[in-house]
C-alpha cells in the first residue's frame, strides 16, 4: 500500500468510533430525507438496484439505501470503518453488506452494479483517472456514479472562516488529528487540479458518456449550521455509462 493511503486508513482508525456515532445521529436526523431526495434526482426508479457505496466509512449511504429498499455494499480501505458499518447495521437491524477494500482497486466482475455512490473520497485517491475507469467497468450499460465530493485541497481554509457548534465533529478531533489531517491535505493537493472541471475531464476520459455537476447541493444539505455542518461547499456529480 502507498505511503498516502497507509496515512489516511491510519487516521480514519483514529477516528472511526465516534464518526459512527455521528452518522448514526444523521441517519436518525432531518438529513436522511434531505440526502435521499439528491439520490432521487439521479437513482433509477426501479427497485431494488445493485448499489456500491465506495469509501463507505461507517455506512452512512449504504444504510440510507438500504432502508430504501436497495441491496447495498459497501467497502473501505479502513479495516475499523466496516468494523463500525458493520456494528451499525446491527444496531439499526438493516442489511448491508461490508468489505474492506481499496476504492482504486475494486475487487468485482464487471457489469456488477447499477449504481455507484460515495460521499467524501474521490479527494482522497492518489490515481482518481484509474478509480473512475474501474467504476465505469463495475456499472451496468445506463448504470449511474452518484459522487458527492468537493474540492477540499483548495478550500480547507473555509473551516476556519465559519464558527462551528461546540458538538461538531470538527471541535472534538484532537489536535494532533487536525495537524494529520492537513499534512494529509497538502500531499493530496499536488496531485490534483481544480475540482469539479478535472473530475468531468477524467469521467470523459473514464468512458462515460452523460455527465451533470450540481454546485447547489450544498446549500440543500447544509442549510443551517449544525453538529453535520460541512465548512466546505460539495458538489454532486452524476456520471452515466
Amino acid at each position: 500500500m502507498e505511503i498516502i493511503k497507509k496515512r489516511i486508513t491510519h487516521y480514519w482508525s483514529h477516528r472511526a468510533e465516534g464518526f459512527a456515532e455521528q452518522r448514526v445521529r444523521e441517519f436518525n436526523s432531518g438529513k436522511r430525507e434531505r440526502w435521499l431526495k439528491e439520490f432521487h434526482r439521479y437513482l433509477p426508479e426501479k427497485k431494488p438496484l445493485r448499489i456500491l457505496d465506495v469509501g463507505t466509512g461507517t455506512g452512512f449511504f449504504s444504510f440510507l439505501l438500504a432502508a430504501e429498499g436497495h441491496q447495498t455494499t459497501g467497502i473501505d480501505l479502513t479495516a475499523d470503518m466496516i468494523l463500525q458499518a458493520e456494528k451499525t447495521a446491527a444496531l439499526l437491524s438493516l442489511q448491508a453488506e461490508f468489505i474492506q477494500m481499496d476504492a482504486e482497486n475494486p475487487d468485482f466482475p464487471s457489469e456488477s452494479f447499477d449504481a455507484i455512490v460515495t460521499r467524501n473520497l474521490t479527494w482522497t485517491l492518489p490515481h482518481i483517472a484509474k478509480a473512475y475507469r474501474e467504476w465505469h467497468r463495475l456499472l451496468v450499460p445506463d448504470g449511474v456514479l452518484i459522487n458527492f465530493d468537493a474540492d477540499y485541497c483548495t478550500a480547507a481554509e473555509a473551516e476556519e472562516e465559519i464558527e462551528l457548534p461546540e458538538n461538531h465533529a470538527h471541535k472534538l478531533v484532537p489536535e494532533y488529528l487536525h495537524a494529520e489531517n492537513d499534512a494529509i491535505t497538502e500531499e493530496l493537493s499536488a496531485y490534483q487540479q481544480p475540482r469539479p472541471q478535472w473530475d468531468v475531464q477524467l469521467l470523459v476520459e473514464a468512458g462515460f458518456e452523460q455527465i451533470a455537476v450540481d454546485m447547489g447541493v450544498y446549500k440543500r444539505i447544509y442549510a443551517e449550521i449544525d453538529e453535520f455542518y460541512n465548512p466546505v461547499p460539495i458538489f454532486t456529480i452524476a456520471a452515466y455509462k
